[in-house]
């Protein structure tokens, strides 16, 4: 990709990031050690974005009220089931990397770009917040390729392509319910 790469977020040696335990085998995939720990630390990243939309979303799922109530309500639905799918998606693919995945809400809120919602806003205010949301996640995504094409990393990158179609996808239909 052509655009510039944002900076990733350095992490200190006894984070997740420190390798596994002595008893398990390398990883020998192609990929040096330090290319593997700045993907792995990106899509962390991702991860973390990736999560808290889906809290996100669960939580307009569950709290959207309004003329609008069971639309929204089944998108928003069918939009956090398809988030826990990516999920599990992303925290393997680091895990291949040979890296552990971020699993709790302390490391999420440190790693994400989205904010966590508070309170409970009108549906149309969800929509808006779910649209932007979206749209992280594809910044978070897109600012990845730079070192995941430099290291020939495919598998990453046919991941944040998927991501990303998905996203983009999500967004727009969002966008069109405010039409």
């Amino acid at each position: 990709m052509a655009s510039p790469a944002a900076p990733l977020v350095a992490l200190p040696e006894r984070s997740v990031f420190t390798m596994a335990k002595k008893n398990e085998m390398s990883v020998n995939i192609g990929i040096s050690d330090k290319d593997r720990k700045k993907i792995a630390e990106g899509l962390s990243k991702l991860l973390a974005d990736t999560y808290t939309l889906y809290l996100k979303t669960h939580n307009f799922h569950w709290n959207v009220t309004g003329p609008m109530f069971n639309t929204l309500h089944l998108m928003f639905e069918t939009q956090y089931t398809e988030l826990a799918l990516a999920v599990d998606s992303i925290a393997e693919r680091i895990r291949a990397l040979g890296y552990p995945a971020p699993g709790t809400y302390k490391e999420y809120a440190r790693l994400s770009s989205i904010a966590e919602e508070e309170g409970v806003p009108e549906a149309t205010d969800m929509i808006r917040k779910l649209v932007e949301g979206q749209e992280a996640v594809v910044r978070t995504a897109r600012s990845l390729f730079p070192v995941i094409d430099a290291a020939g990393d495919e598998p990453s990158a046919d991941l944040l392509t998927q991501r990303m179609q998905t996203h983009e996808k999500t967004a727009w239909m969002l966008r069109a319910m405010l039409a």
